[in-house]
């Protein structure tokens, strides 16, 4: 597989090299948020707080539906009045007992391990939400256990569904007081991600479109991606995910000030190398930095410190802003330019950005 960036402006090549759609598919995250909300306002999921508040929220969700949990704590941010825990296991913590409101994701609705973490929270009295496809064994669950269900109509991979699955999750918890999120706050979201798709449209040219300019940036070296922030670190691992399933292409995330306990050291190690006496380049690190306006000045310093470090190195850096003043919108941005770039990788290097077919393989295999 060679990287060939010129396929990112042959609008024949990005039609015939994505028969899946990960492309339109990308484009309808705009219409996911309102299809979202609208669907959880019909569920009534309101009626989580007609028993008040619970002692912690458990989200449990694996792959692009696990993401949830991390995207409610990010908005919900320090002020939260209660532990809001992302759990991507079989097993439900011990300490969740009756008094705790535990969230089943599930695009599908048949994730074995989320279905696991409904199952027994049902069995030891939680309150349960679940959020996932209609007729499926997690709807099942919570019907049986007389739960809030809210039945999204996902099609194709729950990654591409992300905001169809994260939506009722917010409404419920708002619901609950624990954030601000009105119908106006996620219609101001669909247009940030119609603004997005709008701008990294296929037949936008590289040198204007920023999901292929981040996808150019990306090509031919190692990313090690970091947030400055709850919600930067959010939309950083979200892309290293995202590099990996569409791309099929390693990353590496991190949320600062931590990175600057550890990976900033990579700077001093051999993929930080050049050989400008090579005759082709070789695949070496790229430091990608996700800022927000929301950093801890110690924080800002670090960041700041980190790039100059890292130029000084001659290790490339690319950095992105995000854009919005309510937390949910800022993350939107970032996570919206990174689905789109991490497509249009996949895309430059011709492959088919939506199967997953070591990850099917690995299914197959353990269910024998």
């Amino acid at each position: 597989m060679t990287w060939e960036p010129e396929r990112l402006d042959d609008q024949r090549h990005l039609s015939e090299a994505d028969p899946g759609g990960m492309l339109p598919a990308v484009a309808t995250s705009a219409a996911h948020v309102r299809t979202g909300y609208r669907t959880a306002v019909e569920a009534r999921v309101g009626r989580l707080a007609d028993h008040g508040r619970p002692r912690a929220i458990v989200v449990a969700g694996m792959g692009g539906s696990g993401i949830v949990g991390d995207i409610l704590a990010a908005i919900v941010g320090n002020g939260a009045p209660l532990p809001i825990v992302t759990l991507r296991s079989y097993q439900l913590p011990g300490w969740v007992g009756a008094t705790d409101l535990v969230v089943a994701v599930s695009g599908s609705g048949d994730a074995e391990e989320t279905v696991s973490v409904a199952t027994q929270a049902v069995r030891r009295g939680c309150a349960l939400l679940g959020v996932g496809a209609p007729g499926s064994p997690l709807e099942a669950v919570a019907t049986q256990a007389s739960a809030i269900y809210v039945p999204v109509p996902v099609t194709g991979p729950s990654r591409a569904s992300l905001w169809l699955l994260a939506a009722p999750v917010i409404v419920a918890a708002a619901a609950l007081r624990l954030v601000q999120a009105d119908a106006d706050l996620f219609e101001r979201v669909a247009k940030t991600l119609e603004d997005m798709a709008h701008r990294c449209r296929p037949s936008s040219e590289s040198f204007i479109n920023p999901g292929k300019s981040l996808a150019m940036d990306l090509a031919e070296s190692v990313p090690m991606i970091w947030g400055s922030s709850p919600v930067a670190s959010v939309a950083a691992y979200r892309l290293a995910c995202q590099l990996n399933t569409n791309a099929k292409y390693p990353a590496v995330h991190g949320e600062l000030p931590e990175a600057g306990h550890n990976q900033v050291e990579v700077f001093d190690g051999p993929l930080a190398e050049r050989d400008i006496f090579a005759d082709t380049a070789g695949r070496t690190l790229r430091l990608v930095v996700l800022r927000d306006v929301e950093e801890h000045p110690q924080v800002m310093r670090r960041r700041e410190t980190s790039v100059r470090l890292a130029r000084e190195r001659d290790v490339p850096v690319t950095e992105l802003s995000a854009e919005g003043e309510h937390p949910l919108e800022r993350m939107a941005t970032l996570i919206a330019l990174g689905d789109y770039a991490s497509t249009y990788l996949a895309l430059g290097y011709a492959i088919d950005p939506t199967p997953v077919s070591a990850i099917t393989e690995l299914k197959a295999r353990i269910s024998q």
